[in-house]
Parts: structure tokens; sequence; C-alpha cells
């Protein structure tokens, strides 16, 4: 009896009914990120298109599907085409289509950035968030009805997003051991990257061996995220983007994708930069200046956020039907 309960409060867990215009917000952020991302972030990955196939090592994923050593032709035609359906995703048309075709391009994208020597950790979130978004289905900005595929969605984003700190902890510890902790990573990583502001915020070394104490103990901690209500909740969210602010201003190591995936907890669909413009429009002819109902934020109601404490109670029935 104790165990289903636990299990149903688990199931509601992963499925607790969000906003549709949450995951609309979400997806739009997602997706636009993506489409900037080969051009911005990753471009680099073109250059492996005049690189010898015999430097080519594919992943584990790449091995077990077989897939072909990138060429010019390949990687360009991956590139432009990402591009193209990102965009198309962002705007809501063809979610699932247009959703499987962005996660299997952006995927290969990955594969094809890896599997060179260089395996990095902040895309994990991300990928997990391009898999899951397709499964939603259609979503509005502004929708207010709840959805348990929504939910799903931006649950399953967010468990990656803390899964990434936990278990790059997991790892420090396993390949490194305890004297990771009192090695000379940060150091390192300082010495090669370091800026102006690394060598005010770090002139005794003891500094660096608490910072790497602290780095550790973060992410070791990071699940209480889902364990604490709303307001402590964005707390820890906030404290989040401020550690990777911090990261990229000492060391000039970015998280973007990470970043972007991280999006996930936030109410986005209060952040709605069209219906503002709208309003505004309205106010500049002498319209009526709240506009129109649907460009009011909702009610903030425990079974609306998707970042609620695991302990959570049943939620309210949602208006749309369960995952299936």
């Amino acid at each position: 009896m104790g165990g289903d309960v636990v299990t149903g409060r688990f199931s509601r867990f992963l499925t607790e009914p969000v906003p549709l215009g949450r995951l609309a917000a979400y997806r739009t952020v997602i997706y636009l990120f993506v489409a900037f991302d080969p051009v911005w972030f990753t471009p680099w990955v073109r250059d492996h298109a005049s690189l010898p196939g015999v430097f080519y090592r594919p992943l584990l994923v790449g091995r077990l599907l077989h897939l072909p050593v990138p060429t010019s032709l390949m990687v360009n035609s991956i590139f432009y085409a990402l591009i193209v359906a990102a965009v198309v995703a962002g705007t809501g048309r063809l979610p699932r289509l247009a959703g499987w075709i962005v996660f299997v391009l952006y995927a290969e994208w990955m594969i094809i950035a890896m599997s060179y020597g260089k395996v990095d950790h902040d895309r994990f979130g991300l990928l997990v968030a391009l898999a899951v978004l397709p499964s939603a289905g259609a979503a509005r900005h502004g929708e207010r009805r709840l959805s348990e595929r929504a939910g799903w969605a931006l649950r399953a984003a967010q468990l990656s997003v803390v899964a990434t700190y936990f278990l790059s902890s997991v790892a420090k510890l396993r390949y490194g051991g305890p004297g990771w902790l009192t090695g000379a990573t940060l150091e390192w990583a300082i010495i090669r990257r370091g800026t102006w502001l690394t060598d005010v915020l770090t002139s005794q070394r003891w500094i660096l061996v608490a910072a790497q104490f602290g780095i550790v103990a973060f992410e070791l901690s990071s699940p209480i995220v889902f364990f604490v209500g709303p307001r402590i909740r964005y707390l820890f969210i906030t404290y989040f983007y401020l550690f990777h602010v911090m990261v990229f201003a000492t060391i000039t190591i970015s998280f973007a994708p990470h970043l972007a995936a991280m999006t996930s907890f936030l109410p986005l669909e209060r952040v709605r930069p069209i219906g503002w413009v709208r309003s505004s429009w309205r106010r500049m002819r002498g319209g009526d200046p709240g506009g129109p109902a649907e460009e009011h934020t909702p009610e903030s109601h425990p079974a609306a956020d998707p970042g609620s404490a695991i302990s959570i109670g049943t939620p309210a029935t949602p208006a749309t039907a369960p995952p299936g």
C-alpha cells in the first residue's frame, strides 16, 4: 500500500500539468537557441568536414547506429537543414514533425562535434529537451489550459539539467577521487583561460581549493531543488545562473546550452514580448490599456507550476488528455 502511494506521487510529479503557454514559450527558447547554435557557439563543427576520416572516432551511439564518416556534403547539409528546421519548429508549426527533425539533425551535429576527442557535458539537458518536446504536441503562447504532456516534457528537461550537475561531481570523484577536491584543476583552468577577475579573486591557493569543495557540494546538493517550494526553488535557480555567470567571468567557459535548457524551471508563460508590444500599441492608439483577457498573466496555482516539490499531493485535473 505504501509503495503504491509513493509510486502514485512520483507519477504525478513526473506528469504534473502545466499551462500550455509555458510549453510554447520554452519550445521557442530551445528551438531558437538551436538555430543560433551552429552559427555562433559551434561553427567549428563544420571544420570537421575537411578532416581526414582517420581522425573520426564516433561516440558509442554513432557506433551502434553505424553512422557514416562525416563528409563536406553531409556536414554542410546538416548545418543548413538544422537552422531551417529549428526556425520552423520555434514558430510552433508542425510541432511533432519539425521537432523530431530538429532532434535527429542536432543529435548528429553533436555526434560529429564530439567524435574527435572532446566531449562536452553541457548539452545533455538540451538534447533531452529536444527529444521530449515533440511528444507534447501543439501549444500556443499565452494558452492557460493545463497539460500533463507539457508537464512531462518540462519535467524531463528539469531532471536532465539537475542530472548534469549531480553526475558531473560523481564523475569528478569517480575518476579524480578525493584528490580532485584539493588538486589543481581550477588552477590549471585559470592558467589556460583565466581573466583579470580571476587574479583578483584567487590570490591565495586556498581560495581555489575552497572553490573546488564548493563546486562539488553545490553539484551534489542540486537535486534539493525538487524538494522545496516555489519561492526557494527560484532562489536556487537564480543561484545556478549566477554560478555560471561567475564561471564565465573567471575562466571564460560558457554553458549556454545548459542555461537554455534550465529555463524549463521558469514561468516563461509570463514573458510575452509580442503581447507587450500589442498592448503598448493599443495604449498608444488610445485603446484598452489592459488589452484582451488572454494577455493577463494567469493566477499562480500549485498545479500550474512544473517545479512543485516532489511531495506534492494530487494536482488539479488538467483540461487536456493525459499522455499516451
